[in-house]
């Protein structure tokens, strides 16, 4: 068993202890869950033309709920979240030791989900917001542009810093399987 960061302090984390990954795999199955109702609405007749009417998927405030809404919130929250969870697990299982940090992995999750979540929201709250203003040919549109155009780069780059930790995590944790098995072996290994 190896002694590594953990939250509050020290914990001792062998190999085998995956079950901090268990938050992936839920948070990758809600954002297919989220993903597949929102695919499914987005194709129901009045939502389509309701859709077209904003721009969607080529321009307008539609294109802010298709494509972008249901691809990020599957692609990030489905996939990405269920690799981040894979790539943990057999990076430890493979080369036989924990990950190089729990603590990041828990924030890379946190930030993550959050940027995600944040993204999703405004995507689809604006692209609504935006489409209705279009549609009554109202001026506002352009200051509620200009304050989604304020909100989504702080959520993407949440999201974006997210990934970026788990990345980070993951090349150190090769770096340090690299120096581990340069290392000649030990007496009866």
């Amino acid at each position: 068993m190896v002694v590594r960061e953990g939250r509050g302090g020290t914990n001792q984390q062998g190999p085998g202890d995956h079950r901090y990954l268990l938050k992936f795999v839920l948070a990758s199955g809600l954002s297919f869950l989220v993903g597949s109702v929102h695919g499914v609405l987005q194709l129901l007749p009045p939502i389509r033309a309701w859709l077209d009417s904003i721009g969607s998927p080529y321009g307008g405030p539609g294109h802010l709920i298709d494509p972008l809404a249901h691809a990020h919130i599957n692609l990030i929250g489905g996939v990405t979240l269920l690799a981040m969870a894979v790539s943990y697990y057999l990076v430890s299982v493979i080369g036989g030791r924990p990950i190089h940090s729990r603590r990041l992995a828990d924030l890379s999750f946190w930030t993550t989900v959050t940027g995600l979540a944040s993204f999703y929201l405004i995507l689809v709250i604006f692209g609504a917001w935006q489409g209705e203003l279009l549609l009554a040919n109202d001026p506002a549109i352009e200051q509620v542009h200009r304050l989604y155009s304020a909100l989504v780069p702080v959520a993407a780059t949440i999201m974006g810093a997210g990934i970026w930790m788990y990345l980070a995590n993951l090349l150190l944790s090769f770096r340090g399987l690299r120096r581990d098995s340069s290392q000649p072996p030990t007496p009866g290994s």
